[in-house]
């Protein structure tokens, strides 16, 4: 763990930096030049923001219709974004499989859904173990380090962050344009990871890095430095739940992230793992409705069900994916609470990361076109296989519902 600094530069908000001085902040490079370190953060306060408070505050009162039961919620993207594959006919791509889900859960649902990228921001990795086993830092992502093995590319440089900036505004024009071209407002997101990144633009109390963020399973310890920066900001806020959350934790976070009990504010992602989901997922859900937050449920069947293949690679099985969303599903329906959507990791591009799915990808295939630098992506034919057997569950049950009361 990094404690975090106490000094803000010439930009930053002086009162986000006291209450983050000193907590603890997971997950974080060991820079070797703090005072270049320094020097970056200043530059990137002088820039703009890269988004709007007015997209931010639209998109949580979407949000907010999610919470209510009258929207669902389709999030999806690469895992880490790159400097060098994100061009923009990858972006482009991505996002048309995320509208084409998003299309098949309006039809089939008559409720209207909110699309959220994984975009313009997705460049940092959190790692279970700070050297590689080549005995190398581990890779954190283009926005840390590079991933090629040698000590120079891993070792981490603040300029990225300048980097990452610019290829997020780049990502952004794209997302526009598709936007403009299919009449349909898109959102962006992701995980607020690394936070010399992240504090300086944070801008009259908003986090205008991304319209939402939010804190994964590796730095969402209530006294942190991530849940005391999401605390401070009025984005709409996401945070991983994984099968060993108790309860009495769901409260305590919902407590933290959204002492008013707003609508829209918070969303609560579920990661279980296909075995456990039915067990873990119904008491956190009864915890959090009955103390009242109204929250959205959102689905992420992808990091509880990974496994390494024998040559090596990560991948997962597209038949646990969906036995993860089916069992999500089931858990919401038994309880009559609301199944918000589902948070993916996809990609438009003709990947072979993950195993089945109607083309009935194997193992074997795997190299032929394994191009993430972190965790295995659907490709785009899985990514609609998918939206289709969820398509399915919601012509059978409609995810429409009485919506709560606030």
């Amino acid at each position: 763990m990094t404690p975090m600094t106490t000094t803000p530069t010439a930009h930053e908000d002086a009162a986000l930096a006291l209450a983050l001085a000193g907590r603890a902040a997971g997950q974080q490079p060991q820079w070797p030049d703090p005072d270049r370190v320094r020097e970056v953060r200043t530059e990137l306060g002088a820039l703009p923001p890269l988004v709007q408070r007015a997209a931010v505050d639209r998109l949580r009162e979407r949000l907010a219709e999610v919470a209510l039961g009258r929207a669902l919620v389709v999030q999806g993207g690469d895992c880490a974004e790159t400097f060098a594959g994100n061009t923009p006919e990858h972006v482009r791509s991505n996002l048309h499989v995320l509208l084409h889900c998003a299309t098949l859960f309006e039809v089939a649902s008559g409720l209207p859904v909110v699309p959220l990228g994984r975009v313009a921001g997705q460049y940092a990795k959190p790692r279970s173990s700070p050297v590689g086993p080549d005995g190398l830092p581990a890779y954190r992502g283009d926005i840390v380090n590079g991933e090629a093995a040698t000590a120079g590319a891993r070792t981490p440089d603040p300029q990225r962050m300048l980097t990452a900036y610019a290829g997020a505004g780049a990502a952004l024009d794209v997302l526009e344009a598709v936007s403009a071209a299919t009449r349909t407002e898109l959102f962006t997101s992701h995980e607020a990871l690394l936070l010399d990144y992240e504090v300086p633009l944070v801008r009259d109390g908003y986090g205008l890095s991304g319209h939402f963020l939010w804190i994964g399973e590796r730095t969402r310890d209530l006294d942190g430095a991530h849940v005391a920066l999401a605390r401070r900001i009025a984005n709409p806020l996401g945070l991983k739940l994984g099968p060993t959350t108790t309860p009495e934790q769901a409260v305590a976070y919902a407590e933290a992230l959204d002492p008013d009990r707003t609508p829209g504010r918070l969303t609560l992602i579920s990661r279980m793992g296909a075995d456990r989901v039915t067990d873990v997922l119904p008491p956190l859900v009864e915890a959090v409705e009955a103390a009242g937050h109204p929250v959205v449920w959102l689905c992420d069947p992808m990091h509880g069900n990974t496994e390494v293949s024998a040559s090596g690679l990560k991948t997962r099985r597209f038949e646990r994916i969906a036995a993860e969303v089916t069992g999500y599903f089931a858990v919401h329906r038994a309880l009559g609470s609301h199944p918000g959507g589902l948070h993916l990791e996809l990609t438009g591009d003709d990947v072979t990361e993950c195993l089945g799915g109607r083309e009935d990808l194997r193992e074997e295939q795997l190299p032929e076109r394994y191009l993430t630098g972190c965790d295995p992506r659907l490709n785009g034919r899985q990514s609609i296989d998918l939206a289709r057997i969820v398509a399915e569950i919601l012509v059978e049950r409609p995810a429409r519902r009485t919506p709560v009361a606030v």
